[in-house]
């Protein structure tokens, strides 16, 4: 499926969807977008409830950080699987099955009775995770005008940002009130809700003509391909290295209360909202600036956080600077749709491989910082350097990209 037969589609999709009862592109779309909703209060939720469950599982801070990197570590492995067995398999199917595995695996966690068994169930809740919303950004793309696509595909990811805002820190809230378990009931609960609106308004599609795994695996031979990917498996861990320490950061040079921590997370949620709407928007208008500027963006927002730690103001609002980082999901999924050409399944599971590895290095890196001694403040350069990180690799798409153009004349 090239990008030009998504876009020549896209309008056809979109009829058809709105002739069947029920099925209206909005509801498609918030059908979509619930999957997000669950997938992120699973994702963010976790490194906020990291000094709860480590108590619970008889592990410091810094160790129980590796559960969030094995969830990260199922993604980038599941996405590139899934998308490659299932390239036969129509997007409703596929939908549906992603979210009934994932509810499935985060019941177990909520029952995990040790810390290696969280390791292994938390690995196996992220294998659906990057084939969901690639394969969820791909229909929502098909529903969108060609001009418009990133604001489809942010739509969808709204379900994640609004998670932020709503379900981490009602999951915060939960794991301080009644244990940390009840966190990852919940996103089963809500992976159930998924696969019922999935099942009632998503399009029930044939299998594209064509499909087949080897088709899929023929992206992994672009070169844009993989620098897209590159920039948000480096540039995201920014992001993630200050997130997932921030409610050990909050109680311990903040000092604040933990009461005010989910406060503080809705916070980012916000930040990570407003950063996923105006992106998608810019990226709609001018891709890549649009990309290499939420880089250099998130870069700065990041170096200001150590100096903001001791101010529960200060460290509020650059919160929210660093949650507007968000918005370059949405930007490098509509790259990918861009360089894949006819692999177009594939490429959009790899961007969330991508940036689950950018949740697996953050962490790792910034764990490693506060080992070190340097203090949990210290994530803030960690992230900025790793956003650099990104913003080089950018740099190198952007001349390969000229050149490319210009061997093509």
């Amino acid at each position: 499926m090239t990008i030009a037969t998504d876009a020549g589609t896209c309008g056809a999709h979109a009829e058809a969807a709105a002739e069947r009862p029920g099925a209206h592109v909005g509801l498609v779309l918030f059908a979509l977008a619930m999957g997000g909703f669950a997938i992120g209060t699973a994702e963010f939720a976790v490194m906020s409830l990291v000094p709860y469950f480590s108590v619970g599982l008889g592990i410091d801070e810094p160790t129980a950080g590796h559960v969030i990197s094995a969830y990260a570590l199922g993604v980038v492995v599941g996405a590139p699987i899934i998308a490659v067995l299932a390239a036969r398999v129509a997007r409703h199917t596929l939908l549906i099955g992603l979210m009934a595995v994932f509810a499935v695996a985060n019941l177990l966690s909520a029952l995990a009775p040790s810390y290696g068994w969280m390791l292994v169930f938390r690995f196996f809740s992220g294998l659906p995770h990057g084939a969901y919303f690639g394969v969820a950004a791909l229909v929502a793309a098909s529903l969108s005008p060609p001009n418009r696509r990133a604001q489809a595909v942010a739509r969808v990811m709204l379900g994640l940002t609004v998670a932020t805002i709503i379900g981490v820190p009602f999951a915060n809230w939960m794991g301080q009130a009644l244990g940390w378990r009840w966190g990852f009931g919940i996103v089963a609960l809500l992976a159930l809700v998924t696969v019922l609106l999935v099942f009632a308004y998503a399009p029930r599609d044939k299998v594209q003509p064509g499909a087949s795994p080897l088709r899929e695996l023929g992206a992994l031979g672009r070169r844009q391909v993989w620098l897209t990917l590159g920039i948000g498996a480096i540039g995201f861990g920014g992001m993630f290295a200050v997130y997932t320490y921030v409610a050990s950061t909050l109680m311990e040079v903040t000092l604040v209360s933990p009461a005010v921590v989910p406060v503080i997370l809705c916070v980012f949620g916000l930040g990570l909202t407003a950063g996923t709407l105006v992106g998608a928007w810019l990226a709609d208008r001018a891709l890549m600036p649009a990309i290499g500027g939420m880089l250099l963006w998130t870069a700065c927002a990041l170096a200001i956080f150590p100096f903001a730690t001791g101010n529960i103001w200060a460290v509020g609002a650059v919160i929210f600077l660093i949650g507007t980082s968000g918005g370059l999901g949405p930007m490098l999924q509509t790259r990918l749709m861009d360089v894949a050409e006819e692999a177009q399944t594939l490429a959009a599971a790899l961007n969330h491989s991508a940036f689950n590895a950018a949740n697996a290095l953050g962490p790792w890196l910034g764990g490693m910082a506060i080992a070190a001694g340097y203090g949990w403040s210290s994530t803030g350069w960690v992230g900025s350097a790793l956003a650099l990180g990104g913003f080089a690799i950018w740099v190198v798409a952007v001349l390969d990209d000229r050149l490319a153009r210009a061997g093509s004349r």
